[in-house]
């Protein structure tokens, strides 16, 4: 099976509820891009118009393999369009408010998938209808997850949360990123030849983020806590959500083993690892997923004593040498980890499926998937609960 071989093949829409008008400091956009992610996308805007990044606000992140429309706001942003390669930006109007994740009311997906086999056409049948009737188990899926450095990789904010500064900063920006051009990948060499050696390090870097904190550390040896508080504070949040969403995933995975008969359950394949997921609920079972919510590790949690999620917490927390308390940046005010909750199972609205024969596979099947998700679910995750595997190729 083949899945994001076109653009077309995987298209998102963010879908919001929120109206321009004329009036508010706000410059209210439409962003449809291919090929890119969102904040490269939203980079090569903030260069075009010289834009501060505080002054951007968007709701989500779009996947660089898609056709994606999604909206931001600019406070003061020119009151035109912009087209940059297969990135345009659309002028919608002004608003009072910077735009959020609060204003998305749904993400609507259309996805095909390729090279699938004539005699599993029943088989994914079954399951379209199984996931449209219970949903999926809400994980966060592998996007989350780029600050990995791979199967088994290091969490560059589990480092920063054991005080491991410098090796977290080393991580940061050392380690290789699928996407990297060849700047990069050279900028990344040049650092990790040269590590510690801050003054040949300047000598060497082009001009930008990476040089700006070596220099810091020319002027400041050993303060790697004080060079990671100078991260760009959309890395460092893309650090410590990364490391969090791990952790919520390993809450989930762990409730539906103890909760659910093994034989109820199979085994989903994410990057860093396989999770379980319901073959089927009963009514109780159902009920009690629907219900669930699961709270986003942190220090900031402070549940009440007899709370029953607290166990399993602490349970996938000690899992890694950790305690609620621990789960903080000691002696950084700026980086903290987000608090809040975030349902056990997302329900896919609207599924449908349409099966066809495949115009780039003879002999094979395309199916063509249709739904809505909660903003901050993964549609990648219909897509495994669908066919039981993806090949991202």
């Amino acid at each position: 099976m083949k899945v994001k071989q076109r653009p077309e093949d995987f298209q998102v829409e963010e879908v919001t509820d929120l109206v321009a008008g004329r009036d508010g400091p706000f410059a209210f956009y439409r962003l449809e891009k291919s090929g890119w992610s969102t904040p490269d996308a939203l980079a090569a805007v903030r260069r075009r118009w010289q834009i501060d990044l505080q002054r951007l606000s968007y709701g989500g992140l779009k996947d660089r393999h898609a056709n994606t429309i999604q909206y931001l706001t600019i406070h003061n942003g020119p009151r035109r369009g912009l087209r940059h390669h297969t990135v345009t930006l659309h002028y919608l109007g002004q608003v009072l408010s910077p735009y959020t994740s609060a204003d998305i009311v749904c993400n609507r997906f259309r996805i095909t998938l390729r090279d699938l086999p004539k005699a599993q056409r029943e088989t994914i049948a079954t399951r379209i209808a199984r996931v449209a009737q219970q949903g999926v188990p809400n994980y966060f899926d592998d996007q989350r997850f780029g600050s990995v450095t791979g199967l088994g990789g290091e969490f560059i904010a589990r480092l920063l949360v054991k005080g491991q500064f410098e090796e977290g900063l080393k991580l940061a920006l050392t380690a290789p990123y699928a996407h990297d051009r060849a700047p990069q990948k050279a900028e990344k060499q040049t650092l990790l030849r040269h590590w510690g050696d801050w003054e040949r390090c300047k000598q060497l870097l082009p001009r930008g983020h990476a040089r700006s904190l070596v220099d810091y550390l020319r002027l400041h040896p050993g303060d790697f806590k004080g060079a990671v508080a100078r991260l760009r504070p959309d890395l460092r949040g893309l650090y410590l959500s990364a490391y969090q969403s791990h952790l919520w995933n390993r809450l989930l995975a762990r409730w539906l083993t103890d909760h659910l008969a093994a034989e109820r359950l199979e085994s989903i394949q994410l990057r860093l690892g396989p999770v379980p997921f319901p073959r089927q609920l009963d009514e109780a079972e159902q009920t009690a997923l629907e219900t669930l919510n699961l709270p986003l590790p942190t220090s900031r949690w402070k549940p009440a004593a007899d709370d029953p999620r607290l166990p399993l917490v602490e349970a996938v927390l000690a899992e890694d040498s950790l305690t609620l308390r621990d789960m903080q940046i000691r002696g950084l005010r700026t980086l903290f980890f987000s608090r809040g909750e975030r349902a056990a199972l997302c329900p896919v609205q609207g599924l449908q499926g349409h099966f066809s024969d495949d115009d780039r596979h003879p002999g094979r099947l395309a199916l063509t998937l249709a739904f809505e998700l909660p903003r901050g679910s993964y549609a990648t995750l219909v897509v495994k609960a669908v066919t039981g595997q993806v090949d991202p190729s």
